[in-house]
């Protein structure tokens, strides 16, 4: 397994994560303890998760931090806090009163007494950055948190904070969960450029465009039962002609090297500049084994022209 800094910061993260949106609802306890084991043993040492995943809220946290116990020193752990855990006017958001309470049951449900990445979920506009950047600053030197981060911000949302932080000695974010991958790009317009500027590692979220860079997908054909493509607009909406015009080429691509699209998919990202890891999704073990491999394939200067000529 490769590692890679974690943007500016000294940790090092495995270039394949485990995204854990499906843990305590799709995949189990046990089954996360199953996953997170295989992990380790393949190397991967990067888990991200949130407090408003699993059913209910929180589970992904809980069965996390059981499959981690006595593993703990082993493992990166990134969280979440934003979205609403609650019925309360103050139990969203990022305030300093939601942080600093937010903070403390992700400690409780990951039985740690760190997180090593934490990160704003979403821009908050109610809240003043300065007041979230400060309450972040103080949990890091309290010894809580060890690194922040943001998700879903624009660049001038993270580009402000960062300033701020900077002007007033705060620990500043560094990193950002996005929407990037083949299919959608639209981060290389202003996100991207600043984050390899400024040196803040970029994690993206929908690595495979939600299953459509799997291959899983058939020009003509239903999706299969069970898929995205049955019951995500996400999906639904990308099943056009154009898009399986790039699907077909990129497959052709990767066939002919011997890889899938799959592969390509994760190889083209961690060829990108400024990503420290992709965070992939997995509900069994076989498929974090699987996953695991992906990062083998290190794409030439000509074959990412060739690939970019495809999109």
């Amino acid at each position: 397994m490769e590692y890679r800094n974690l943007g500016k910061a000294g940790v090092k993260v495995s270039v394949i994560g485990i995204g854990c949106n499906q843990f305590g609802g799709k995949v189990d306890k046990d089954g996360v303890k199953a996953v997170l084991h295989r992990a380790l043993d393949e190397g991967i040492n990067f888990f991200d998760t949130a407090n408003v995943y699993g059913n209910p809220h929180g589970a992904s946290e809980e069965f996390v931090g059981a499959a981690l116990e006595g593993e703990r020193e082993r493992a990166v752990i990134a969280t979440k806090v934003r979205f609403k855990m609650g019925e309360g006017p103050n139990d969203v958001g990022a305030s300093r009163y939601h942080i600093l309470s937010a903070v403390e049951a992700s400690l409780r449900r990951l039985r740690t007494d760190h997180i090593d990445l934490y990160q704003i979920h979403a821009w908050d506009e109610s809240v003043p950055a300065e007041e979230t950047m400060r309450a972040l600053d103080d949990l890091v030197r309290a010894g809580k948190v060890r690194y922040i981060g943001a998700s879903q911000f624009s660049a001038w949302q993270l580009a402000h904070s960062n300033t701020l932080a900077e002007m007033m000695g705060w620990e500043r974010f560094v990193t950002t969960q996005t929407h990037y991958n083949m299919l959608e790009r639209d981060a290389e317009r202003e996100l991207v450029p600043y984050c390899v500027w400024a040196n803040i590692g970029i994690l993206p979220y929908f690595p495979l465009a939600g299953g459509l860079l799997t291959g899983k997908y058939t020009r003509g054909e239903p999706a299969p039962e069970g898929s995205r493509g049955t019951f995500s607009p996400y999906v639904k909406n990308r099943l056009t002609d154009a898009t399986f015009d790039k699907l077909d080429a990129l497959r052709a691509f990767a066939d002919s090297r011997g890889h899938t699209l799959h592969d390509l998919a994760f190889s083209w990202l961690l060829s990108q500049p400024a990503i420290p890891s992709v965070i992939a999704g997995a509900t069994t073990p076989d498929q974090v084994s699987e996953n695991a491999k992906k990062a083998e394939w290190k794409l030439t200067e000509d074959e990412l022209t060739g690939v970019k000529e495809l999109l």
